[in-house]
């Protein structure tokens, strides 16, 4: 669903010269791509996968969303971040902190519907053997504390304890499912971290979570350099996908940056053509999930046909991943995939060694 949406962002943006509507098509891209992220996050904490843990820096995470949330939440709500001075890294998965600050951004927005102010904080903090000893789930040593703070109706005190349950929302029917708060408390568990909320003295909420750091500060990234995308130099590819949108972009987007390209609807269609194009087809891009004939099937029967024949495996489900790979695949995308990820798995793929 999302990949069709990161295929069209490309070729939009080559053909856009206006700097606003530039930043609209990459803010659509980022939720894009941090959408198709979340999705597989999800995906992957149902079935108890923990996912990837890099070196955060917690200011970018904020950012990123801040930027959303500005776009998105009504005009009436004033959004504030806010950063202690040098802090420090966390070794987290991005995606996961995103969601956390989401839920949190996405409750004090309901809490607040005739407007008001949502504040995000972050600093670097010390927990000591006091504090730990005065709550269970706390570690001592060093910490980011991450606020979000509202100036909404607040928390009845007879149900704070209670916020963080499974199911339990006090949203109408259908505004809510009950599961933001104790993902959210799910997360920053996995992360060896807890989390706090308590009504503030101007009425509103804050919620507070704590994880674990260490003391070396966040380098900022910079993003000022654009990646120049390899090319093809006049290359075949089969792309082989159930979906006609993306079948589509994928091949206006591979002929804008030199190869041609063959389309394939299914893996029977696919094998047909390969077999008449047998001496033209460099490399092929071929769906793991379709009907008819699924990706491992239409991958075991190109290989029969031609053991070296490069392929690129692609799948919105990792799962895919390992059955491509023990067919022979050593290349995988994962959907929804950019222009420039596909461009440099091809580019990759064809620089090979058969």
């Amino acid at each position: 669903m999302l990949a069709p949406i990161m295929l069209s962002i490309a070729v939009l943006q080559e053909q856009e010269r206006d700097a606003a509507r530039l930043e609209i098509l990459a803010t659509i891209e980022s939720s894009a791509r941090r959408g198709a992220e979340m999705v597989r996050g999800v995906m992957a904490f149902a079935r108890g996968i923990e996912g990837p843990r890099v070196a955060v820096a917690i200011t970018e995470v904020v950012g990123e969303l801040g930027k959303i949330i500005r776009e998105t939440f009504p005009r009436n709500i004033q959004i504030e971040e806010r950063f202690g001075p040098g802090l420090w890294t966390l070794q987290a998965d991005p995606t996961q902190l995103h969601q956390v600050l989401l839920n949190l951004c996405l409750n004090a927005r309901d809490a607040m519907p005739d407007g008001g102010r949502l504040t995000i904080n972050a600093e670097n903090v010390r927990i000591g053997a006091e504090h730990a000893a005065s709550n269970v789930e706390a570690r001592v040593g060093p910490h980011v504390r991450v606020e979000v703070r509202d100036t909404g109706t607040g928390i009845p005190r007879d149900i704070l304890n209670r916020i963080f349950d499974p199911f339990f929302t006090t949203k109408e029917l259908g505004k809510g499912t009950g599961l933001g708060l104790a993902t959210s408390l799910a997360i920053v568990k996995g992360h060896g971290g807890f989390i706090r909320a308590e009504n503030t003295p101007d009425g509103g909420t804050s919620v507070q979570f704590y994880l674990p750091a260490g003391t070396r500060q966040s380098a900022p990234v910079s993003t000022s350099a654009v990646a120049e995308w390899p090319k093809g130099t006049g290359e075949t590819v089969l792309v082989v996908d159930d979906e006609a949108p993306i079948r589509a972009l994928t091949k206006r987007s591979l002929e804008a940056h030199g190869y041609r390209v063959l389309l394939a609807a299914d893996g029977s269609e696919a094998v047909a053509l390969y077999a008449q194009h047998k001496t033209d087809i460099a490399v092929a891009l071929v769906d793991m999930m379709m009907p008819v004939m699924d990706g491992p099937a239409t991958i075991l029967a190109l290989h029969r046909m031609n053991p070296a024949l490069r392929i690129v495996g692609v799948s919105g489900l990792t799962t895919y991943d390992a059955g491509a790979r023990s067919a022979g695949v050593r290349h995988f995308l994962a959907k929804p995939y950019t222009t420039g990820t596909l461009l440099q798995a091809l580019h990759e793929t064809l620089r090979e060694q058969p």
